[in-house]
């Protein structure tokens, strides 16, 4: 696995894309944060950092679909994941290390949104008024919640030799178990199911970490997810041997 998971790591590294597509994440992160009128901290005067996370699930959606789209959809296109599929690895020594590596990025991308913490709780008064814990549950959420990205983005590059296609299919994904069942739970029809649905969706989960507090639940459904979508990347790689 870690021979794969270097090859990847390597091969984003080289790529003009992985870092653009970081630098266009971290832009629009911070001039939310920093510039834009109405959201930024320095307008609204106080400390915290609730438009970093309340914003990054929606630049996940750019940002993580971009990073995951040529995983496998290269490989086909090119030919070479028949040369994978013929060494001597598994199929879930091949997907974990290309998800490790997809998924080093995107904690990657979050690294430098530290500043964002410690220039607040510079700027606090009296210094560091800020909740701390908070920020920290809020971080773990955002990270699972890449996580989750990752691993879908992952299946949807497993089906297709198209990058395109595989970004727009990780994007439509990310977004409807994201959003989708809030959305759905909202539908008159579905009153006395509402909290059933919303409960299956992404963003309740991640909504409940960003209060502070870490449960078990919370953790263990986004733990759950990205095991269904790894195994079902597993399905379709392990298809091409039948």
């Amino acid at each position: 696995m870690w021979p794969i998971y270097l090859k990847e790591i390597r091969s984003f590294l080289n790529s003009l894309i992985a870092y653009l597509v970081m630098m266009v994440f971290l832009t629009f992160i911070g001039l939310y944060m920093w510039v834009f009128p109405g959201t930024n901290v320095l307008e609204v005067a106080y400390a915290d950092m609730e438009n970093l996370f309340s914003f990054g699930p929606i630049a996940y959606l750019l940002l993580i679909p971009a990073i995951t789209m040529k995983t496998f959809a290269e490989e086909k296109k090119d030919g070479t994941i028949e040369l994978l599929l013929t060494k001597p690895i598994t199929d879930l020594q091949l997907i974990g290390g290309k998800y490790l590596a997809a998924l080093s990025l995107v904690g990657l991308a979050l690294v430098p949104t530290w500043v964002y913490y410690f220039s607040i709780y510079q700027l606090g008064t009296p210094t560091g008024n800020i909740d701390t814990p908070a920020v920290w549950s809020s971080y773990l959420g955002l990270f699972l919640l890449g996580a989750v990205f990752t691993s879908i983005g992952i299946f949807c590059s497993s089906f297709s030799q198209n990058q395109i296609i595989s970004f727009l299919c990780a994007l439509v994904l990310c977004y409807v178990l994201y959003d989708g069942f809030a959305q759905a739970s909202s539908l008159s029809g579905l009153r006395n199911v509402r909290d059933v649905i919303a409960y299956l969706g992404l963003g309740y989960h991640y909504q409940a970490l960003s209060k502070g507090m870490i449960d078990s639940r919370n953790v263990f459904h986004f733990l759950s997810v990205i095991f269904l979508m790894l195994s079902l990347t597993k399905l379709v790689i392990g298809s091409r041997k039948w």
